[in-house]
């Protein structure tokens, strides 16, 4: 089960790449400035994945402009996240959970990520949304069971708003 609104936002310390290489991202380094909008996507290269960080990317400023610092995260390697964000234009911070600790923490893994396409990769996260405010405490949080349906993203730029 996800974590609940009013909750500390788990800690962790995650690999991304910047642009001299790997990087150790750790969240209690990046609270306090901003909100954090962290997206969990199940995989690279799929379809729905794409398409959200796409979008994302070219809306970026509707959530600088809500004081929200926008990070995706998912279990794939740095260099994977990397290729895949070259390729498609993304330009989130794209954080590598790879041992999937980060997705257990927040409760958002699959036991079984699409078993009935024989897909049995436990840890996957699901396509999940946290919004954790200044303090560390998480203001919004939603995960999907099914990796094709989407965040609701008019719910929480109206919860970025209200947080200003």
């Amino acid at each position: 089960m996800a974590l609940s609104v009013g909750t500390p936002a788990p800690d962790f310390t995650v690999t991304t790449l910047g642009a001299s290489g790997p990087e150790l991202f750790k969240l209690s380094e990046n609270i306090g400035q901003s909100h954090l909008l962290l997206l969990f996507v199940p995989m690279a290269f799929t379809g729905v994945c794409t398409q959200e960080f796409c979008a994302l990317s070219s809306s970026i400023n509707e959530y600088t402009a809500l004081n929200a610092t926008v990070v995706g995260i998912s279990g794939d390697n740095p260099f994977a996240q990397k290729a895949w964000a070259e390729k498609e234009g993304i330009t989130l911070k794209l954080l590598s959970d790879y041992d999937h600790k980060v997705a257990t923490a927040y409760g958002v893994a699959y036991d079984s990520f699409l078993p009935a396409k024989n897909l049995i990769m436990g840890g996957v996260p699901k396509r999940s949304a946290f919004i954790i405010d200044k303090a560390g405490i998480i203001q919004y949080a939603e995960a999907l069971e099914s990796p094709g349906d989407l965040p609701n993203f008019d719910a929480i730029k109206a919860k970025l708003a209200e947080l200003n």
